[in-house]
């Protein structure tokens, strides 16, 4: 999947993954999408309510080798 901007949080402990995502998608206009990586397991389930709360589409999330990547369509 194709996304506008790479936010690597890997190695970020919580909730610092949610925080740079914050400031990574405010970067971003309506519609782009924001890939994201980190390794913090609580990710998965922060991101997911973080994206629902904030207007945002959770368009994708996988599992690689312990990384754990996202794709977010802002809102």
């Amino acid at each position: 999947m194709n996304a506008d901007k790479l936010l690597d949080a890997k190695g970020l402990a919580c909730p610092m993954p949610i925080v740079k995502t914050k400031k990574a998608i405010n970067e971003l206009n309506t519609g782009e999408v924001l890939e994201i990586h980190a390794t913090d397991k609580g990710a998965k389930s922060d991101l997911t309510a973080w994206a629902k709360s904030g207007g945002h589409e959770l368009l994708q999330d996988t599992e690689e080798d312990g990384v754990l990547k996202f794709w977010v369509k802002k809102g």
